[in-house]
């Protein structure tokens, strides 16, 4: 991750180092044999090589930076995907961009444009008549921040309620003509999908 605030570099005492260009490198020989490093990094970035008895972590293939080169992950990208270079040329996309775990505070300088989210989706029918209720009244309550997401069934019955950042909520349908529904303790750890929900006619 390559970060600003790195806490490998705290750790690895004189050990790990942030070059002028950014990128955040393990010196091989002052790190031999220090496991530490590897429990330091947030990210799970940095890996324990046996063999070497060695914390290893991503160069940014300095070795092809100073050089002039692209580092092999961006260089060899047959879709564009990966992108390497100074932040002034990317401000655009960097805008529109997100990093990772933002809350541990290490100001990674690796970001990512479209990064997934989880999301709580589900059906809703009516088992008496056998069909898809459309246009049902949904509410996602995040029960830490009591924040409210709704939303409306489709013509299939779907609901998505996507971006969710939260993991423990409430949900709660509606619809005209039959009695509400409540699902009080959704964990949503990961994304879910709730199933499909049967609404009792009126």
């Amino acid at each position: 991750m390559h970060c600003d605030d790195a806490p490998c570099i705290k750790a690895g005492n004189g050990s790990v180092y942030k070059r002028t260009d950014g990128l955040v490198v393990i010196d091989p020989e002052k790190a031999q044999g220090d496991r530490t490093l590897v429990d330091s990094c947030p990210y799970g970035a940095i890996y324990w090589n046996d063999k070497l008895g060695l914390a290893q972590k991503c160069t940014g293939c300095a070795h092809l930076i100073d050089e002039g080169k692209p580092p092999r992950c961006a260089e060899a990208c047959a879709t564009d995907a990966l992108k390497f270079g100074e932040e002034e040329d990317f401000k655009d996309l960097i805008a529109k961009a997100e990093v990772m775990l933002p809350e541990s505070g290490t100001k990674p300088r690796v970001y990512y444009v479209n990064l997934p989210k989880k999301f709580v989706a589900g059906e809703v029918w009516d088992p008496k008549q056998d069909i898809c209720i459309e246009d049902a009244a949904v509410t996602l309550i995040d029960k830490q921040t009591n924040k409210a997401l709704t939303a409306k069934t489709d013509d299939f019955g779907d609901f998505w309620f996507k971006g969710l950042i939260g993991e423990n909520y409430s949900l709660k349908i509606e619809k005209e003509g039959y009695y509400p529904f409540e699902m009080a303790d959704i964990k949503a750890g990961d994304s879910i999908n709730v199933g499909d929900i049967a609404l009792k006619s009126k």
